[in-house]
């Protein structure tokens, strides 16, 4: 339980990648972390690509940066529906000022790119959005993950075990 006492926020909208928020969020779990699901409404069921059904804890409006340890921002299709959102800019802009742990895979990569934080940063996602990122003015990878500071990055659902261990190494800090 190498993360007791850490609060974690994952990000939740329709059309999230199942795997790539239900894995990390087990994940941080089982190492003790707090994972709080948040999204635009709270105590809502959003459905992953898959169907896989999630209930969101909180709103983007009711956490700050400040009370947390790290950020995770699943794949799938939500993150093109988070980006709209200027309360999930300005949180992960916060996490990305504090320098605290932000995780991103697959299409994750939207968000920050939206977020504007991209800049000279050493990333992967998936292949499809490496241009967006590469115009973001990231530098991208094609590897497995990649941690640039308290930027964690990876790619799909395969890289999930790879991407776990430095997620959980980068929030033990």
């Amino acid at each position: 339980m190498t993360l007791k006492g850490k609060k974690i926020i994952a990000l939740v909208s329709e059309d999230f990648e199942d795997l790539e928020l239900w894995y990390p969020v087990l994940r941080l779990r089982e190492e003790g972390a707090s994972v709080h699901l948040v999204a635009e409404e709270a105590k809502k069921v959003y459905h992953g690509k898959y169907g896989v059904p999630v209930t969101s804890d909180y709103d983007f409006d009711s956490v700050r940066a400040e009370d947390y340890d790290g950020i995770l921002v699943p794949g799938g299709w939500s993150p093109d529906k988070l980006r709209r959102f200027d309360s999930v800019l300005n949180l992960v802009r916060a996490f990305d000022k504090a320098k605290k742990p932000i995780g991103q895979i697959c299409h994750a990569g939207w968000v920050l790119v939206s977020a504007g934080i991209l800049e000279g940063v050493n990333v992967t996602s998936t292949p499809g959005i490496k241009d967006d990122m590469t115009n973001a003015g990231a530098i991208w990878h094609n590897e497995p993950v990649v941690t640039d500071g308290h930027i964690i990055s990876s790619r799909r659902p395969p890289d999930l075990p790879e991407y776990l261990q430095a997620l959980i190494s980068a929030l033990e800090k």
